[in-house]
């Protein structure tokens, strides 16, 4: 059983990570009201998403004291499924505006 002491450390560690999180939220806002280009905002929120969501499934659905073989199995699948996410994105585009080297 864990010790009074060890399950202190354990609180504190999740709540310094909701704090983390609570504070990319807020700079989520302040990145969302700011008057930049829309291709520097997407790459920032972006940016401060997948942080977030990394924090998220680490501490939150306990991966970092899980194997690493499932760290691993899910960074290669949400990787995979990203890229193909890419690849499907051109074809909507197509879809939408036609094949450019058709007209």
């Amino acid at each position: 059983m864990a010790s009074a002491g060890e399950h202190h450390s354990n609180t504190s560690k999740y709540i310094a990570v909701y704090a983390s999180i609570l504070i990319i939220s807020a700079l989520q806002f302040v990145v969302a009201y700011s008057n930049i280009d829309s291709s520097q905002m997407v790459t920032r929120m972006l940016l401060l998403a997948c942080v977030e969501a990394v924090l998220a499934v680490l501490f939150f659905m306990h991966l970092w004291v899980d194997s690493r073989g499932l760290l691993w199995f899910v960074a290669v699948f949400t990787i995979f499924v990203i890229f193909a996410m890419q690849y499907s994105w051109s074809d909507s585009f197509r879809a939408l505006h036609g094949v450019p080297w058709a007209r």
